[in-house]
């Protein structure tokens, strides 16, 4: 599951579920994240949606394995796709709820996005490797 989705209370919690790639974004993932966000939308008692990830990292952007099968599709497939991660941000920024997104870790690229189309960025500490066991 690329995503995890459950209500706590008032608050709907999105969670990136890809650590073994650093949640990066594919068409599966993003996919997952729009219907997320529509389901927070629609439902009455989510006062709050958390965007958060699994993980060490928030997000690494584009999986660049995926863009390396991509690579033989033509145009209108790529804008498809571009599309679709728009879609998401769209949907981010006319969100019915606030939108808070806490971020562990790196966010690159279109994971950056990700944060920034939140409405408010709260960073959540990462461990140094000089603690980590």
């Amino acid at each position: 599951m690329p995503i995890l989705y459950r209500v706590d209370g008032a608050v709907a919690r999105i969670t990136l579920n890809r650590p073994e790639k650093r949640n990066a974004l594919n068409e599966e993932l993003i996919g997952a994240l729009k219907d997320s966000f529509a389901l927070a939308a629609e439902d009455e008692q989510v006062r709050v949606v958390l965007l958060a990830a699994s993980g060490i990292d928030f997000c690494s952007g584009a999986d660049l394995g995926a863009l390396d099968r991509a690579a033989e599709q033509g145009v209108l497939d790529h804008l498809a796709t571009a599309r679709e991660l728009a879609d998401v941000f769209l949907a981010m920024r006319h969100h019915p709820k606030p939108i808070v997104a806490a971020v562990r870790g790196r966010a690159f690229a279109g994971g950056c996005g990700l944060a920034t189309a939140c409405d408010i960025i709260l960073p959540r500490n990462r461990p140094n490797s000089a603690t980590r066991k």
